[in-house]
Parts: C-alpha cells; sequence; structure tokens
C-alpha cells in the first residue's frame, strides 16, 4: 500500500496524465487525487512497521502540497467594478427541477446562468418556472443534439461566433452591463474522457480543452461542466494561459461537484468551474444540490475591474468613446498620447475680395481665395 500511494504521489507531482501513453489511465485515476491525499495520512497513521508508515506520510505531505491550497483563500486583485453574480449548472439532459434552478437563481441574485444539457422541454419547464421574468435575455448554442449549452443573463446579450468544432465552448456571448465593462462570456461542457482507459475519449477530451482560448482584453468568465479537476496537467494548462479558479481563488477548491448517483450524497469530483481573468476578484463560491441532477450547482460572486469611466479621459476628440483605445496607455499617465482618429471633411471656400474692386463687385480687380473652416456657433458666417 505505501509503494502505491508513493508512485500516486509521483504520478501527480510529474504530472504522468500529459503523457500520450499514459494518459487513458492517469487522467480517469488522478481524478480522485483529494481522497487518495486523506488515505495517504490515514496510512501513515495505521500502518505498521516504520518504513511504510514514513513511505505513506511522504506521499501525503507531497499531495497535501499539491491539493492544499484549493482550500486557503487567495489575496484578490484590488477590483473596484460592479460585481457580477454567476451560477453554473448541469441539468442531466433536462432532468433537473427547473422550479429548483429557477428558486436557486433568484435566491442567489444571480445575474448570469450557465446551462448544460438544456433540452427543450427542460427550457420550456424553466420558463414556466419564472426563470424569463429573472434573467430575460438568452443565449443557446445551435446544435442538432438533443441537449445543448445556453446562458440567460439579466442584462442584454450579445451572441458570439460559434465556437470551434474541438472546443469545449459550447455557446459565448458579450454581456453589456448598464454600469462597468462589458463581460465576455462562455459555456463550457467538455467531452467526458470515458469509457476510462479508452485513448480515444481522453484525446478528445484533452483537445477540447486546449481549443479553449486565453482571455483577451476586458473581463472574461468562463463556467460550465469541464470534466477535469485542477489534478489533470491539461486544466493546470488552461489556468497558465491567463485564468483563474474561482472556488480555489476562495477556498472551497475541494468541495465536490460531481457524484455517480443523481440527487445522491456523497458528490466525488470537482469538475463543475468557473473561470475569470486575473483582473477579477473572487468574493465567494458555494455549492448548492440541484433535484434530479448528478451535478451540484456552482455560485460564484466576481468583482469586476473599474469601469471606464475611471480613467481620466471619456471620449476622443470626435466625441467618439475612447477608453478602449486608450486603456492600455492609462499606465502612462495624463501625458500618454491619446489615439486620434483623422477625418477629412469639406469645408466650403470663402472668397475675399482685395483691393479696389471690394468697394464695387464688377470691377474685374484680382481676387484672393481665402479656404476657413466655419468657426463653431457663429453660423457659418466668413472671418
Amino acid at each position: 500500500m505505501a509503494g502505491a500511494l508513493a508512485g500516486w504521489a509521483a504520478a501527480r507531482l510529474a504530472g504522468a496524465d500529459r503523457l500520450r501513453f499514459a494518459e487513458a489511465w492517469a487522467v480517469p485515476l488522478l481524478s480522485f487525487t483529494p481522497q487518495v491525499t486523506a488515505g495517504a495520512w490515514a496510512g501513515a497513521l495505521l500502518l505498521r512497521g516504520a518504513g511504510p508508515a514514513a513511505a505513506a506520510a511522504a506521499a501525503g505531505a507531497a499531495l497535501t502540497a499539491a491539493v492544499g491550497p484549493r482550500a486557503v483563500p487567495s489575496r484578490q486583485p484590488p477590483a473596484a467594478g460592479p460585481v457580477l453574480r454567476v451560477l453554473t449548472a448541469n441539468l442531466l439532459v433536462g432532468r433537473a427541477g427547473a422550479k429548483a434552478v429557477a428558486e436557486l437563481v433568484g435566491r442567489q441574485h444571480a445575474d448570469v446562468l450557465f446551462v448544460q444539457e438544456l433540452t427543450d422541454e427542460a427550457a420550456a419547464g424553466l420558463e414556466r418556472a419564472g426563470l424569463g421574468d429573472l434573467l430575460p435575455y438568452r443565449v443557446t448554442q445551435q446544435a442538432t443534439r438533443s441537449s445543448r449549452g445556453s446562458i440567460y443573463a439579466r442584462y442584454p446579450l450579445c451572441g458570439g461566433p460559434p465556437a470551434a468544432p474541438p472546443s469545449a465552448a459550447r455557446c459565448t456571448a458579450r454581456l453589456d452591463l448598464p454600469s462597468g465593462p462589458s463581460v465576455q462570456l462562455a459555456c463550457i461542457h467538455a467531452a467526458p474522457p470515458r469509457p476510462p482507459w479508452s485513448p480515444g475519449a481522453t484525446a478528445r477530451w484533452r483537445s477540447q480543452l486546449a481549443a479553449l482560448p486565453a482571455p483577451g482584453a476586458g473581463p472574461h468568465v468562463l463556467a460550465g461542466d469541464f470534466n477535469a479537476t485542477l489534478d489533470h496537467a491539461q486544466f493546470r494548462r488552461l489556468l497558465a494561459r491567463g485564468y483563474l479558479d474561482a472556488a480555489s481563488q476562495a477556498g472551497d477548491g475541494l468541495s465536490p461537484t460531481w457524484g455517480p448517483r443523481p440527487g445522491r450524497r456523497p458528490t466525488l469530483l470537482a469538475i463543475d468551474h468557473v473561470l475569470t481573468d486575473r483582473s477579477c476578484a473572487v468574493l465567494t463560491t458555494s455549492a448548492h444540490w440541484l433535484t434530479g441532477s448528478d451535478h451540484r450547482a456552482l455560485y460564484a460572486e466576481l468583482r469586476l475591474p473599474a469601469p471606464d469611466s475611471v480613467l481620466p479621459w471619456r471620449y476622443d476628440r470626435m466625441g467618439q468613446p475612447a477608453a478602449r483605445a486608450a486603456g492600455p496607455r492609462h499606465g502612462a499617465g495624463l501625458g500618454a498620447r491619446l489615439p486620434v482618429r483623422r477625418v477629412r471633411t469639406r469645408v466650403p471656400a470663402f472668397r475675399v475680395r482685395t483691393g479696389a474692386g471690394a468697394a464695387g463687385h464688377g470691377a474685374g480687380a484680382p481676387q484672393a481665395v481665402c479656404r476657413h473652416p466655419r468657426p463653431a456657433g457663429t453660423g457659418g458666417k466668413p472671418v
């Protein structure tokens, strides 16, 4: 047993699931690293003999170093923008109770709901339960399959382009807040790496996570069923592109969200996530039971970065919003040059008479043409 624990610790720390020849078995097994960590400490106390007990303790210490930080709240960036409350729920092919989902949205005052495995019947049930009154805007994945992803929101949504086929993003949208920056949203549902030990299933799961893009300019939120934990190297690669796992940031990263039996305890794996870019602060997260589903809904309360109005300039010289263009230059101070839009306009010519011809209109004296823009507010009179 001590040898198995030491081998597990070595596989986790070395990232054995990164190796193509080993990922088919490493990906499913490493999902249970938190449980094995607890087992290693139990083995250190129960195993007979100093050698096996020491090996189990060493494995427990190594695994604790890997999983322990998820249970400790992290220092958050100094975000000063509005609060955004998001909720993600996997409906288990529409089996989750629509009333329970709508009540959870109302109880948590959610601004955005990410839904996976939504069916036509489930969508109709959510409308009957009053979800449309709470979150009137919606973007849905365009797919012919029986279930799909969808994003519901309190504020206007602008649907994004369909994700590339390998991507785990089922639908994307831009959320336009009444105050604050626009937020890019993506509803995620990665293919599960099953059946276990299947190289094809694991390769499909890996390619879908790898196809998710890094965050660009502005706040980004990815939420849904990633079918991955922080013990998977592919998921850690996604975080390394510029994302933060909200539950881990709040110290709730070890709270599982999926179990093998719908509506039954215990849940085993933390495979549902809310990811944000590094400019957002995580205030709190929590997991909630959903009647009829094998997933728990995951709630996250985020503080967005300060809105554009905090910049020392709001409009450029043509009266157009300049905050997005000037934002990268904000760190250079008030003296930074703003991008100026060059606009060519036709300006009427004004004829100015000179010499003797100024007194009479038909004297035939030489005339000079002066092109000068009309002064604002003068009615266009020559100067």
